[in-house]
């Protein structure tokens, strides 16, 4: 399989990724480490705190932002949001991909994905600037990070909901393909639903 075939098969997947990192960070937000049991079928399988799913979760979501970042063409560069400027020969990016009529696509500038958020372009700068900064953590001390740090989770979470449109607007849409379905539900809890439907 070529390698921009493997590509095209794997960038749904870190989308998916990334939108379980969001589903993940509040979770943790809002329930901690709150007990938590999974069931294969209806069969209970693990019994533990939220934290077991929601930990590597966080991690490796972040590495797929990284990773989605790197193809789109951005980098860190002394603390700056900047382009890459070469890849290692076997790199694939989106400039290796093109439009329906042949043309190239390009990458993505730091003001390109400014553009594509509701918010301050500073403020989503430095939400992708974030991601490499976290991501460049040693791996265990990721999830701490975050919790010690209230700014850098902020920050992630911005970032975890902008990579994914940045991905449909600057590579499907220009492609002519129809954007993969990576995002999730959340369900609310039992109790949650038992109180919304009897307000008191």
């Amino acid at each position: 399989m070529m390698d921009r075939d493997r590509v095209l098969i794997e960038l749904p997947y870190r989308m998916q990724a990334i939108a379980t990192l969001n589903l993940a960070m509040n979770l943790s937000a809002d329930l901690g480490a709150a007990p938590m049991k999974l069931y294969a079928g209806d069969k209970l399988v693990i019994e533990g705190n939220l934290h077991a799913f929601t930990n590597p979760a966080i991690e490796a979501g972040i590495m797929h932002c990284r990773a989605l970042l790197e193809f789109l063409g951005l980098c860190d560069k002394k603390g700056k949001l900047e382009n890459r400027t070469s890849r290692n020969p076997t790199d694939i990016g989106i400039e290796h991909f093109n439009t329906p009529d042949g043309t190239p696509l390009k990458v993505v500038t730091p003001d390109d994905a400014a553009s594509h958020y509701p918010g301050p372009s500073e403020e989503v700068k430095n939400a992708l600037l974030a991601v490499f900064q976290v991501a460049n953590k040693e791996l265990a001390h990721i999830t701490e990070d975050l919790r010690d740090s209230p700014q850098h989770a902020r920050l992630i979470e911005i970032a975890s909901r902008g990579i994914p449109v940045l991905m449909v607007s600057r590579f499907y849409t220009p492609r002519g393909q129809q954007a993969p379905d990576y995002k999730l539900t959340r369900r609310p809890r039992d109790d949650q639903a038992t109180e919304s439907s009897n307000p008191s």
